[in-house]
C-alpha cells in the first residue's frame, strides 16, 4: 500500500485533526507534557465549553487519557502528536528558507536527511553581498578556528580552507574530512600535496575518499553547522550562500549527514 492509498483510508481521521485548530493545539500542547483544563484554556484561548467536546473526542480515539484532573497523551497519542509536530516544523523550515531551497540542488542531500530537514529551523542564511563579498567564507573560517572538533564534507577545496584545517590539526583538534574523487585528485597536486604530507603523522586527522560525487558542502563542529549546496542545475557549487546554525538539533543533523556519507560507501584513508 502506497502513501496515497494510506491517506485515502485514513482521510477522515487525518482531516479531523488537521482541520480542527483545537484538536491540533491540544495534541501539540500535551506533546510537551500533561496539562490541566485551565492550562489548556490559557494555551488555546478557548473556553471549557469548546475544549471539553474535543478532549472527549481525543479520549474516544484513545489518543489522550485523564489521571485525576490532568490530561496526558497515550502511547498512540505520543506517536500522533510527535508526527504532527514534526510535520509543522518541516513546513516551517521549508517556508522560512524557501528561496534557499528553490535555488539549490537538493538531490545532494540523502533522502533520510531530507526527511529530517525540520532540524534546521533554527538556522540563518548568510550571503556574500555588498562590502561583505567573503561573508560565507569568513564565517566558515571562524567556525574552524573556534572548533574543538571538526567534521567536513568538501565538494571543493581552496588553499585558505586547507591552511585553516592544517593549523587546527597541528593544534591537536580532531578533524575528519570526506572528499569525492575529483577533489582527491586535486589534493595530489601542489600546494595541497605538501600540506597533506605535513599532516601524515597526526593521528587526530582522517581524510577519506568517497568513490562517487558529493553534491553538498558541510562543516559541522561542536559549536556550529555550515551547509552549502550546488546551484539548482547541480553543476556549479554555490560558494556565495550558506545555511548556518548554532542550534543543537541542526548540529546533530549535520553529524547525521556526515556519518551517513561516511558509512554509505567504502572509504579508504587518503594516502
Amino acid at each position: 500500500m502506497n502513501h496515497f492509498e494510506i491517506y485515502k483510508k485514513m482521510d477522515d481521521d487525518v482531516q479531523a485533526i488537521y482541520r480542527s485548530r483545537l484538536l491540533t493545539e491540544i495534541l501539540l500542547s500535551l506533546n510537551e507534557g500533561s496539562k490541566k483544563l485551565p492550562q489548556l484554556r490559557e494555551i488555546t484561548g478557548s473556553t471549557s465549553q469548546a475544549l471539553i467536546p474535543k478532549l472527549r473526542e481525543l479520549e474516544a480515539d484513545r489518543l489522550i487519557e485523564t489521571k485525576g484532573r490532568e490530561y496526558f497523551l497515550t502511547s498512540a497519542g505520543k506517536i500522533v502528536a510527535s508526527g504532527i509536530a514534526d510535520s509543522f516544523i518541516t513546513f516551517w523550515t521549508i517556508n522560512k528558507f524557501k528561496h534557499f531551497w528553490l535555488r539549490h540542488y537538493l538531490e545532494g542531500i540523502p533522502s533520510p536527511l531530507l526527511k529530517e530537514i525540520g532540524c534546521l529551523y533554527e538556522s540563518e542564511v548568510l550571503k556574500n553581498r555588498g562590502m561583505e563579498i567573503l561573508n560565507v567564507y569568513n564565517n566558515q573560517l571562524k567556525m574552524l578556528k573556534e572548533a574543538d572538533h571538526i567534521y567536513g564534507i568538501s565538494s571543493v577545496v581552496t588553499e585558505g580552507y586547507a591552511d585553516s584545517i592544517s593549523e587546527r590539526v597541528k593544534e591537536g583538534i580532531p578533524v575528519e574530512l570526506i572528499v569525492p574523487l575529483h577533489v582527491a585528485e586535486e589534493l595530489k597536486r601542489s600546494p595541497y600535496v605538501e600540506k597533506l604530507a605535513a599532516l601524515k603523522n597526526h593521528e587526530n586527522f582522517k581524510l577519506m575518499v568517497m568513490d562517487e560525487d558529493i553534491k553538498v558542502g558541510l562543516i559541522v563542529t561542536d559549536k556550529r553547522l555550515s551547509l552549502n549546496l550546488y546551484k539548482k542545475e547541480g553543476i556549479e557549487y554555490d560558494i556565495s550562500t550558506g545555511l548556518f546554525s548554532f542550534d543543537s538539533k541542526a548540529i546533530e543533523w549535520g553529524e547525521m549527514l556526515f556519518w551517513y556519507c561516511k558509512g554509505k560507501a567504502d572509504f579508504t584513508k587518503f594516502q
